[in-house]
């Protein structure tokens, strides 16, 4: 028999899967608290695009960098796009790097292939286009 919880938490993803953003925000916010990465990651993204409930910068950032600490590879990829994009957080291209690299590491390819696009354009690193290279191969693209 499954776990009311797990069950609570299927409806919940569900609800954000359908765009119901406020029934999956009642849902999923007590996961998040308790510390699940992929609830955090939905809560954060519902904060940062205002989306069930008001746009709420710092609760975006919270909930984001908790899933990304966590090794959540999407948190991680969003919570790069955050400073280098400086939403939610002041704009910080050395950190975007940080973030990418943990996501790419773990195969996500549009991670490898903004970090390959940083190294190529020295934006946060060292401009180095052998990194960028590596990078771009392991998204499974050309090498420039």
């Amino acid at each position: 028999m499954p776990d009311l919880q797990d069950i609570d938490l299927q409806s919940g993803l569900s609800a954000f899967e359908s765009r119901s953003f406020a029934q999956a925000s009642k849902l999923l916010s007590p996961f998040a608290e308790s510390g699940h990465p992929e609830a955090q990651h939905r809560m954060a993204i519902m904060f940062q695009n205002g989306l069930g409930c008001a746009r709420h910068d710092d609760l975006a950032l919270r909930w984001m960098k908790a899933a990304a600490e966590q090794g959540h590879a999407l948190a991680q990829h969003g919570l790069g796009f955050m400073y280098l994009e400086g939403e939610c957080v002041e704009k910080n291209p050395a950190a975007a790097v940080k973030w990418f690299t943990l996501a790419a590491e773990q195969g996500l390819v549009g991670s490898q292939t903004t970090l390959a696009l940083m190294y190529e354009q020295g934006n946060g690193v060292e401009q180095n286009q052998e990194e960028a290279n590596k990078w771009y191969r392991l998204a499974g693209f050309e090498e420039r």
